[in-house]
C-alpha cells in the first residue's frame, strides 16, 4: 500500500509522515527531495510552479510508486498532490494507492510557515499553493489543529492497519 499525505507546504505532511512510516515500519518518501534543482530554485525566488514544471516532478514520484509496489514495498510519500490531475497521475493503481489530505486554514498554516526554517519555500508561495489546491473528494481528511500522533491514529484506524 502507498498512502500519500497531500496539502499545501506547511500543513505537516513531512512531520506526520515520518511519523507514520515509523509507526508502521514503512519507508518514508519525501517528495519535496525528487524536485528538480529549476523548480527548487524557483521557488527558493518565490516563483510558483506551473504545470508545465511539475510535470516532470509528477513523473518521477509516480516512477517510484510503481517501482515500490512492484517491489511489494509499502510507502508513505509526502507530496503536495494540489490537483486532482496530479493525484490521477500518482494513482498508478488504484487499489493500493491512498490519500490523506492534511486541511488547516490559511492563518495556521501561514503561522507554521513563518516559523519554519531550513526550507527552499518561501511563505510567500502560500497564497499561490492555496489557489492551486483542488480538496479532494476521494482521500481522508485530516484536521491539522489536531497533533501529528492524532493524526497518525486517526490514519491507521482509517485504513484499518495492523500494526
Amino acid at each position: 500500500m502507498i498512502i500519500i499525505l497531500m496539502g499545501v507546504s506547511g500543513c505537516g505532511k513531512t512531520t506526520v509522515g515520518r511519523l507514520l512510516a515509523e509507526r508502521l515500519g514503512w519507508e518514508f518518501l519525501d517528495g519535496d527531495d525528487y524536485h528538480p534543482p529549476d523548480n527548487v530554485t524557483k521557488m527558493s525566488r518565490g516563483i510558483p510552479l506551473t504545470d508545465a514544471d511539475r510535470a516532470g516532478w509528477l513523473d518521477r514520484l509516480a516512477g517510484l510508486i510503481t517501482e515500490s509496489l512492484q517491489q511489494g514495498r509499502s510507502v508513505v510519500l509526502a507530496c503536495s498532490a494540489l490537483k486532482q490531475s496530479y493525484r490521477d497521475r500518482l494513482t498508478v493503481s488504484p487499489r493500493q494507492v491512498r490519500f490523506v489530505y492534511l486541511k488547516g486554514s490559511r492563518e495556521l498554516i501561514g503561522s507554521r510557515l513563518l516559523e519554519r526554517a531550513g526550507h527552499f519555500m518561501p511563505p510567500g508561495l502560500l497564497e499561490s499553493q492555496f489557489k492551486d489546491l483542488e480538496e479532494p473528494g476521494n482521500a481522508l481528511v485530516v484536521d491539522i489543529r489536531l497533533s501529528p500522533e492524532e493524526n497518525v491514529e486517526l490514519i491507521i484506524s482509517y485504513f484499518r492497519i495492523h500494526v
